[in-house]
């Protein structure tokens, strides 16, 4: 199983930086966590909601724990009908904007959380973000 490093994480934060700025224009807060949801990486751009802060992190740790996106628990919670107190963790969050990074043979790494636009654009960011680590994933295990 692959791990996630640093030059992945630096390139996914820049890479997230770089979006935002250019399509929305507002600033976000963005983290990056391993597989086991310890924060890798994480950038709060220069004005990004105070309360994005925690909630970029949850986003990523729930991706991590889940290993879907927040979207997509989300839509689970929907349809079982559960609060997400069924869980017993109160780092869990329903918000869209968490994506999991994956390794060439599918397994989790690690993941992205965006916050700071609406739900819906932060799980387009995180699931773009979760696409352009792809091409990384081989570079992974290098120093």
């Amino acid at each position: 199983m692959s791990t996630l490093n640093l030059q992945l994480t630096h390139a996914l934060l820049a890479r997230a930086v770089d979006k935002v700025h250019q399509q929305f224009g507002k600033p976000v807060c963005i983290s990056v966590c391993d597989r086991h949801g310890f924060l890798v990486g994480f950038f709060r751009m220069d004005d990004a909601p105070v309360r994005s802060i925690q909630l970029a992190h949850q986003k990523a740790y729930t991706s991590t724990r889940m290993g879907v996106t927040t979207e997509e628990f989300l839509a689970r919670l929907r349809r079982e009908e559960i609060p997400i107190s069924y869980f017993c963790d109160p780092s869990l969050t329903a918000l869209p904007g968490g994506a999991v990074l994956s390794d060439t043979q599918g397994d989790v790494i690690g993941a992205i959380g965006v916050s700071g636009l609406t739900p819906a654009e932060d799980q387009a960011v995180a699931d773009e973000l979760a696409r352009f680590g792809t091409p990384c994933r081989l570079q992974c295990d290098a120093p």
